[in-house]
């Protein structure tokens, strides 16, 4: 709408969206949606995974005035609490939050894959592995310089999203990462991702084999770590 018209109308348009698999919803109600959209210029794309983050963003998603894609995990809807301030507070977009600090290695996660991560990172932290846990919190626009901060000081990043691997979100972050930092890096750029299949089956065990989970990233993560 500003491209065609010189930037004389706008699109104010918030479109909330349920995505993601784990509750058993099979081909039909797991996908995670996010790079078909972030693939558009113009359009905001964003996946909170905290209460806290949800209510600070879906109030500044108010007050812009260009569509919003508002990514909401199907399984984080009950599964997720936190505290949430009683005075009004907005959270802009494009600003990713380190949600755990580390040194060792910088992962990179949204919406459950986040909680997962964060799981990850606890059972690590016994071993001697501290890990960086970074939630970008707005996929596109991405905030480059948290994340490539991060990278510099870790030398070593995992990217971890539901969809699958091929022409993902997390394609888009590896090569952010291999183009802009890439003289810090000591290890090659990993992701953990679905596999390449046309969707989350409904039969549980299938489901497990393709949803990444605690014990998935944290096995990445070593090898990273080992590197």
């Amino acid at each position: 709408m500003r491209y065609r018209s010189n930037g004389i109308w706008t699109c104010p348009l918030i479109i909330r969206a349920p995505y993601g698999g784990g509750i058993g919803g099979g081909l039909y109600h797991s996908q995670s949606i996010e790079a078909t959209y972030a693939h558009v210029p113009g359009l905001y794309v964003v996946a909170p995974a905290t209460p806290y983050d949800i209510v600070g963003m879906l109030r500044y998603a108010f007050r812009v005035d260009d569509p919003v894609l508002f990514l909401e995990h199907k399984k984080a809807y009950r599964l997720i609490k936190g505290d949430v301030p009683d005075e009004a507070y907005t959270i802009p977009f494009g600003k990713a939050d380190i949600k755990r600090a580390g040194t060792d290695v910088s992962v990179i996660a949204f919406g459950l894959m986040l909680h997962e991560t964060l799981n990850a990172a606890e059972q690590l932290a016994a071993e001697g592995i501290s890990v960086e846990v970074i939630d970008p919190r707005t996929l596109s626009p991405l905030d480059k310089e948290t994340i490539l901060a991060s990278v510099k000081k870790t030398s070593k990043a995992l990217i971890v999203h539901e969809d699958n691997l091929s022409f993902g979100w997390g394609a888009e972050v590896a090569a952010i990462i291999a183009s802009e930092a890439f003289e810090y890096l000591d290890a090659p750029v990993t992701r953990v991702t679905g596999p390449d299949v046309p969707g989350v089956p409904f039969a549980r065990t299938q489901q497990d084999f393709f949803m990444p989970n605690a014990e998935k990233i944290a096995n990445a993560i070593r090898k990273l770590a080992k590197y």
